[in-house]
């Protein structure tokens, strides 16, 4: 394969995995921060519904952006690969697969962008031509 369809390849998983965390995931959840009332969230790992919260928001939200973006890519999958597999092992642990599949492609994609950077077409890249 050649460096330019690698490169838009990475782009595109980029974009759509972390663009779908931070719409479909984490927007949501941010918004839960102004809701009234009490606040409705798990606590899967014993930190606090409020502490959980903020977390995934972090996660979700914030490091799906930067990883649509491809700023600070590799760093930013950890978080958000973390929440992915407390979704899956803690929080649907007793769920069918069905259930956990969702978190495990999201897991699966944050692994290969880990690995393999985030490609020319990123503002990692961009900066790192620039220094030189």
């Amino acid at each position: 394969m050649d460096n330019n369809r690698f490169d838009l390849s990475l782009l595109l998983l980029r974009l759509v995995f972390g663009g779908f965390m931070l719409i479909n995931h984490g927007w949501g959840k941010f918004l839960r921060f102004f809701e009234e009332g009490p606040l409705r969230f798990g606590d899967p790992i014993g930190l606090g519904k409020e502490l959980s919260l903020a977390l995934a928001v972090f996660a979700e939200a914030g490091c799906g952006f930067l990883i649509a973006i491809g700023l600070f890519t590799r760093l930013a999958t950890i978080p958000v690969l973390f929440t992915m597999l407390v979704a899956a092992f803690v929080v649907h642990f007793a769920d069918p697969f069905g259930d956990k599949e969702s978190a495990l492609l999201f897991a699966t994609a944050y692994v290969v962008i880990l690995l393999l950077g985030p490609g020319r077409y990123s503002v990692d890249s961009w900066w790192e031509r620039r220094r030189y």
